[in-house]
């Protein structure tokens, strides 16, 4: 694989990825939505055939990494480091195209959503609450379509969490769902790793909602900051290195694993 097919092969995956992996947030979670209130399952088995999707469509390419856990748990394993920058590189890019193909997809029921007086309250109120409402604006009342945030936050226990799922996914990747060179998913491999996302987001997200993948959140929290939402609010900086952090420990964590009790 040429750095010009992995980095081409990472945006269009991850943007796949979160296009449909955002997309069934939004259509659970906005007004207007013909899914809306569809629930937990719909947003796991949306995200797992977002993935099964993805990788499919972009194996060939680049392998589908389409996640810089799954990139570092490969390069742990490898010891091979050299293309490890264009595969993130692609990785956050993707994330954030998929997140504005969203934005775009769903942008009437945001603009709904975001000028409902029961969804964002008085507006005024909130300008006059400021910066003294005891940190309760953390996140706006769409951050959730883009990017994941705590149920309850405790700053060890949310690290913890997106630690544990992402060692299962790392795990799972390279002891199922690696091609014939190693290198990325393969076609039985994809399938795999698809069902083994939904299972960690039915059994492991409920605290964080699974990130399992740095550019996956980042991407889009970015794209969130960005975009002119009405009464948007928050991007919730103050939590946005977990799923970076914690996924990136569970990679290191799942691989060192991997190359003890199976290489």
């Amino acid at each position: 694989m040429s750095n010009s097919d992995i980095f081409i092969g990472e945006i269009i995956g991850t943007a796949v990825l979160i296009l449909l992996g955002g997309g069934v947030v939004a259509a659970v979670v906005l007004k207007r939505s013909k899914a809306r209130n569809a629930g937990w399952l719909a947003i796991t088995f949306g995200w797992g055939f977002a993935v099964m999707t993805a990788v499919y469509m972009t194996g060939v390419l680049s392998g589908a990494h389409l996640n810089p856990a799954v990139t570092l748990g490969i390069a742990i394993k490898d010891n091979d480091w050299g293309n490890v920058p264009v595969y993130v590189a692609g990785q956050l890019l993707g994330a954030m195209l998929g997140a504005t193909l969203v934005w775009i997809a769903y942008y009437g029921q945001f603009h709904a959503h975001l000028t409902d007086r029961e969804i964002v309250g008085d507006p005024a109120e909130k300008a006059i609450e400021g910066p003294h409402d005891g940190g309760a604006a953390h996140a706006g009342p769409v951050l959730g379509v883009f990017s994941t945030g705590p149920e309850i936050r405790n700053v060890w226990q949310n690290l913890a969490t997106e630690t544990i799922g992402t060692v299962v996914l790392v795990l799972a990747v390279l002891t199922q769902g690696l091609n014939d060179s190693g290198k990325g998913l393969g076609p039985i491999g994809g399938l795999i790793v698809a069902f083994v996302v939904v299972s960690i987001g039915l059994s492991l997200g409920g605290p964080t909602g699974y990130a399992i993948n740095p550019a996956r959140d980042l991407g889009p929290r970015i794209v969130h900051a960005l975009l002119p939402l009405p009464n948007k609010g928050g991007s919730d900086w103050g939590y946005a290195w977990i799923p970076v952090a914690g996924p990136l420990i569970g990679a290191a964590i799942g691989a060192g694993i991997y190359n003890i009790a199976f290489a």
